[in-house]
């Protein structure tokens, strides 16, 4: 069986589920309609679908996790995705609040040879705008040690590493501040009971809310370079 464009992006949020929860392969359903926003049936077709084409498996009480296949099918469409946004920004200039839904949009159409050449123009990078890894052409999902803002230790220098909102006006709001990924900061202060965190930047004190700095992960200089 062919896999639909639709088919490749199932698959590649069941992996990205999958790849937040470290060592659980196991993702469920429910959450997986969440993320594709749409319904609990429409989800159920598409996991028989793609279960039936040798994607993924469904253990009873646990979820559905990938095969082998389905793995290389998701990395295929996730390295696509990502390589597309780099470009987009590198290239072409596009705001990195811009380009998420246009990446899926041109993911879906455009060849390997066309995104490989993507790749070239934009210097072969190792993270999409939003600091998320790319797989390797071969099929590799770089490993990624970080945190959570909200988790991490005060004191000692620490580096921006993801960004996992696509909302713009975040985004946007996040570039005002100079926080985008691989930007290095000191944590200065975190209030107790989700207070606001404090960081300086550059020279400069920044203050984020609880809930916003929850989408920023980060790790040591030395992690970020993966």
């Amino acid at each position: 069986m062919s896999v639909s464009a639709a088919m490749q992006e199932y698959l590649a949020e069941a992996y990205r589920l999958a790849y937040y929860q470290d060592s659980d392969p196991y993702i469920s359903t429910s959450a997986l309609a969440d993320v594709m926003k749409v319904s609990a049936p429409a989800v159920t077709r598409m996991v028989q679908r793609l279960k039936e084409a040798g994607y993924l498996e469904h253990e009873p009480y646990r979820g559905i996790y990938l095969t082998p296949e389905g793995e290389r099918e998701a990395l295929i469409s996730i390295r696509r995705h990502r390589l597309v946004e780099r470009f987009l920004v590198d290239v072409m200039q596009f705001g990195w609040h811009e380009v998420h839904d246009s990446a899926d949009e041109l993911g879906a159409v455009v060849s390997e040879v066309v995104v490989e050449r993507m790749a070239d123009m934009a210097g072969h990078p190792r993270r999409c705008p939003h600091g998320e890894p790319i797989p390797t052409r071969d099929g590799h999902m770089p490993h990624v040690t970080d945190v959570p803002l909200t988790e991490a230790p005060l004191g000692g220098r620490l580096v921006i590493s993801r960004v996992s909102t696509h909302d713009a006006d975040k985004l946007v709001y996040l570039d005002s501040l100079g926080l985008k990924p691989g930007t290095p900061f000191d944590l200065v202060e975190r209030a107790p009971f989700n207070g606001p965190i404090q960081l300086r930047v550059a020279g400069q004190i920044r203050v984020l809310g609880h809930e916003l700095a929850g989408s920023l992960r980060v790790c040591t200089p030395d992690e970020f370079d993966i």
